[in-house]
């Protein structure tokens, strides 16, 4: 078996692979000699067929495999020699066409090279992390917004209003007949907020306290229980309380409410989320700044094959950004999405910094658990309610999916591990100033 190169141009490399037939012949009898011992044919007891006749009976058959097997061992043995890693699936092609048994096999093996990387000296970066209190004023204000959301009621002398609440009894009939699920007592319903069907809480504006009012809407005909839909039903309703909407008060109750002992655990609960938001944030600044540093401290050429297909994706996603209410955005019938200039430079320095960081992490050894992976699917199958096990199953069977789990686990290892070899100095600010340096980055990306 014999290599040739044929191009050594960047990161371009080509090959020529020639696997002569007596090689090939030999890979067909290592088959048959390791298969022999299974096979049964009329005449012969099991693993005494002579070889002869095995070759006759199945060398055709197991030519395909020879070939491919030669191929694949000459590839894997090319690249442990030559220490190459593909930036992408090679392109392996036979030359030889009219190619026939007897035949050397001769094939042209092409692919882009990753890049040798040597990692920047890292004692020299000193990055600023931002620091962010939780303030009294946006603890007193996380406060009110619970308060808001308790939506307490008091009771109201006057007639209901959009808002209030109405405590009720009803029934309701289809043609003079009660139907199941129409009926309810002592139940609660705040007018305005869409919970019944179209129309009816409409006409219970102005009742009181003691009121009977019979309520007519029709069911939709999309509604959900086929025997009520598109159908005119009345409700009759028997008013027994009206309540208006009241501002709860910031205090113990309110804390209870909410799952803790008392206000000043709720404080503290808030204080503690806020700061927890905070850092999320003051991290995405903090990564920025690193990625920014590591940006400036390497240079090594870049598999263009990687920054072309980034490129696209980019100026796809751009393009959708840019034309949300576009119809052909939502059902991607649009036809094929240019690169841009702003596509290629955000494409150059992803690329750049996905090979930097993922050289990294190979020598640091830094790996994604399976315990990480698992918190990472149980996180997303939380957006699917009732459909978790689907999720899980769906992610098992789904290599690329995994792949997507699994990157941004790796990258922020792979920060953290950086992190903990250069300079950071804290630096307390308030919330303001944080937004405004968060609002910089989205307008970096944008």
């Amino acid at each position: 078996m014999q290599v040739t190169e044929t191009l050594n141009e960047g990161l371009k490399r080509g090959y020529t692979i020639t696997v002569t037939a007596a090689e090939l012949a030999a890979k067909v009898d290592e088959k048959l000699v390791e298969a022999q011992p299974e096979i049964e044919m009329k005449g012969f007891r099991k693993g005494k067929v002579p070889m002869a006749l095995l070759k006759k009976q199945f060398g055709q058959r197991l030519l395909g495999e020879a070939m491919q097997d030669a191929v694949d061992g000459a590839m894997d043995s090319h690249f442990k020699e030559s220490g190459d890693r593909p930036a992408m699936q090679p392109e392996v092609k036979m030359t030889n066409e009219d190619w026939k048994e007897g035949d050397d096999v001769i094939v042209s093996l092409s692919y882009e090279a990753l890049p040798k990387i040597e990692l920047p000296a890292l004692d020299g970066v000193t990055l600023e992390k931002l620091v962010v209190k939780a303030e009294d004023s946006a603890v007193q204000e996380a406060l009110e917004n619970l308060a808001k959301s308790a939506q307490n009621f008091d009771d109201k002398d006057g007639a209901a209003e959009n808002g209030d609440q109405v405590t009720m009894d009803f029934v309701g009939k289809i043609d003079g007949e009660a139907f199941d699920g129409g009926s309810a007592e002592d139940f609660p319903l705040v007018l305005g907020s869409g919970q019944f069907i179209p129309g009816f809480e409409e006409q219970l504006i102005g009742v009181k306290a003691g009121d009977t009012k019979d309520a007519t809407v029709s069911f939709p005909d999309d509604y959900g229980a086929e025997h009520l839909a598109g159908k005119e039903a009345v409700f009759t309703c028997t008013i027994k309380v009206v309540k208006a909407p009241a501002e709860a008060a910031i205090d113990d109750e309110l804390a209870k409410q909410f799952g803790a002992e008392d206000l000043a655990s709720l404080k503290a609960q808030i204080a503690e989320r806020l700061e927890a938001e905070y850092g999320q944030a003051a991290r995405a600044v903090l990564k920025r700044g690193l990625l920014d540093a590591l940006d400036k401290a390497v240079e090594f050429d870049l598999p263009p094959s990687l920054v072309d297909a980034e490129s696209k994706q980019i100026a796809h996603q751009l393009w959708h950004d840019a034309n949300k209410d576009n119809t052909d955005a939502h059902d991607h019938s649009h036809g094929a999405i240019e690169r841009t200039e702003e596509s290629d430079k955000l494409a150059v320095r992803r690329v750049k910094l996905g090979l930097l960081l993922a050289e990294v992490g190979q020598s640091a050894q830094i790996e994604v658990t399976d315990q990480e992976m698992t918190q990472a699917v149980i996180a997303q199958a939380r957006q699917y309610p009732g459909q978790e096990r689907a999720f899980f199953e769906f992610i098992q069977k789904n290599q690329q999916m995994q792949q997507q789990l699994r990157a941004p686990i790796f990258e922020d290892k792979v920060v953290d591990h950086i992190l903990e070899k250069v300079s950071v100095t804290e630096k307390e600010v308030s919330k303001d100033e944080l937004q405004k340096a968060v609002e910089s980055l989205e307008d970096d990306a944008a």
